[in-house]
């Protein structure tokens, strides 16, 4: 593979990912989807970063007093280096702006889980980890930590039936079991550090929910009763406001609401039969995965060599 077509290929990866992104989680299995999108995201934020970093050390390795300090040969660094000293400035710039964005999201991320686990610390440990308080406003979520808590108001379990109360239990539990909020929160900053993965990370967050459905639909046997129990649940925290939970410090960003933006679409997967597998998509985006490490790591092994030519060029003209 040519140094150009290395440095070009995780940022193509992206474009790819970033226009199918949101079709691939609608198609996989949610089970496969999250952990395979939540992956592939990762890896090519990694890959794109890496590629950027490379390009602009190279742009930077190119002028006297950087070349000097390193002895390699500025001559040798411009002749056969592929980006051109502006472009690889560029990637620098980019470099360090994304690096600080992916920085903060983990930074943010961290405080949010760290108050997710206070949360459940103050909550206690409830009738096995489950949290009834009393707020008539409907709102129900799964509240990350050591153990994790689900927490239910008493608004919400009035405004569901008994077959849809059990929905609601299970769907809940299911994001605590398969840890769903760290899935979430790796797409995120794998979105953060290459913005062209945000589309993925929408991807994510909306597969976690359907794989919790599925996996209540297992629990209750009927997937119309999990179709209705999210119209239902979605409709009622809709039009009771704004929870006074989410207010007072127990729901934090990582919370996962078995309300949300995308009831709709999950309501109509829980009418239609479950997905089966797709093993040629998996492995289309495997293959896409694995082409941009590849190429990252043909781009460091190209740099590598890149510089110690040049370095050679120095000794032998000394």
């Amino acid at each position: 593979m040519g140094a150009a077509a290395s440095m070009l290929t995780p940022l193509v990866v992206g474009v790819i990912l970033a226009l199918a992104g949101r079709r691939l989680g609608d198609l996989l299995p949610p089970a496969t989807a999250v952990p395979l999108l939540t992956l592939a995201s990762l890896v090519t934020a990694l890959s794109t970063g890496f590629v950027l970093a490379v390009a602009g050390f190279d742009a930077l390795a190119q002028l006297p007093v950087v070349a000097s300090a390193g002895t390699w040969s500025a001559r040798i660094v411009a002749a056969r280096e592929p980006v051109p000293l502006a472009l690889g400035a560029a990637c620098a710039l980019a470099c360090v702006a994304l690096m600080g964005a992916a920085l903060r999201r983990f930074v943010s991320s961290g405080r949010d889980l760290a108050v997710a686990a206070a949360a459940c610390r103050r909550l206690g440990r409830g009738t096995d980890g489950l949290i009834v308080l009393a707020d008539e406003t409907p709102d129900a979520y799964a509240l990350p930590g050591l153990s994790g808590r689900v927490v239910i108001s008493t608004g919400m379990l009035r405004a569901l039936p008994a077959a849809e109360r059990r929905v609601l239990l299970a769907h809940e539990a299911a994001h605590l079991r398969h840890r769903h909020h760290l899935y979430v929160q790796v797409a995120e900053l794998s979105a953060a550090a290459n913005p062209l993965l945000r589309p993925l990370a929408g991807a994510v967050a909306s597969a976690v929910e359907r794989w919790a459905d599925e996996d209540a639909a297992q629990a209750v046997g009927e997937r119309t009763v999990v179709a209705r129990a999210v119209a239902r649940a979605s409709l009622a925290a809709q039009c009771g406001g704004t929870s006074r939970i989410s207010t007072t410090g127990v729901g934090t960003r990582v919370a996962l609401r078995v309300a949300d933006t995308f009831a709709l679409a999950r309501t109509k997967a829980m009418l239609a039969p479950a997905p089966e597998p797709h093993r040629a998509l998996t492995a289309t985006v495997l293959a896409l995965m694995i082409a941009g490490a590849v190429a990252a790591i043909d781009t460091g092994s190209h740099t590598e060599h890149l510089f110690e030519m040049a370095r050679a060029a120095t000794i032998t003209s000394s």
